[in-house]
């Protein structure tokens, strides 16, 4: 019985797709496709794994790595904090400096 091939691979929705266009030359902001071709060699992946290395280190450098705040502590949470201090062995700061 011979295995489908056209049936192995399945299509994703054309909205979780997007179209790469590599550049004609190397720049601060691209890249043409022989130097990407040259990475994947170099790193043993695939053009494709390369382009998700590069976009996973550049969202680690480039967006915070914590949910933003509310603000400062109000005096509520400040004592609620200071309860659950265990007595006698620290001292408890207000401020770090």
């Amino acid at each position: 019985m011979p295995a489908k091939l056209a049936g192995a691979r399945r299509k994703k929705p054309a909205a979780s797709r997007i179209l790469l266009r590599y550049r004609e030359t190397d720049s601060e902001y691209g890249v043409s496709r022989k130097t990407a071709t040259r990475l994947a060699q170099s790193l043993g992946l695939s053009e494709t794994q390369v382009i998700h290395v590069a976009l996973a280190r550049f969202a680690r450098q480039t967006l915070p790595r914590y949910e933003p705040d509310d603000g400062p502590l109000t005096a509520e949470q400040k004592k609620a904090i200071e309860r659950l201090q265990p007595r006698g062995r620290m001292k408890v700061k207000s401020s770090l400096f």
